[in-house]
């Protein structure tokens, strides 16, 4: 079964690094490989985080702005090593996801678990109030 990449940018939903754009590479912050999908209750955020515990995570909100922070350490690498392959990224790391107003991330529920930080965002309560439109006379 072949897999196919769908797309690196959801074009409803904006995502960035607050510290220098997509990847953050000049400051040496990195940007996590993350889905973000609907589903009939909402939306879901899954972030790939191998390596981190809950506690070095950071999740704010601001607005329809959903940001993810924390340090991935490297506690693994021998002190003096040469690498022929380095596709892990460690330290720290930044990823800011603008959602629309359909979503709203004040009821918004995390769970870290076997590497991915997994957001679930509910659909906005939509009010629909029926008002009576009064009707002038055109005289």
């Amino acid at each position: 079964m072949a897999v196919t990449k769908v797309s690196s940018a959801v074009q409803f939903v904006s995502r960035s690094s607050a510290v220098g754009g997509r990847g953050g590479v000049a400051s040496g912050h990195w940007v996590p490989n993350t889905d973000v999908y609907e589903t009939d209750e909402g939306l879901v955020i899954k972030v790939e985080l191998a390596g981190m515990k809950s506690d070095s995570l950071e999740i704010t909100v601001d607005g329809n702005r959903l940001r993810i922070a924390g340090n991935r350490p490297d506690g693994c690498r021998a002190p003096k090593c040469r690498f022929l392959v380095m596709e892990i990224s460690y330290g720290p790391f930044e990823s800011v996801i603008e959602l629309p107003p359909a979503y709203d991330l004040t009821r918004a529920k995390a769970c870290y678990m076997n590497g991915f930080l997994r957001i679930d965002v509910p659909a906005a309560k939509v009010e629909t109030k029926t008002t009576k439109v009064p009707i002038a006379d055109g005289n």
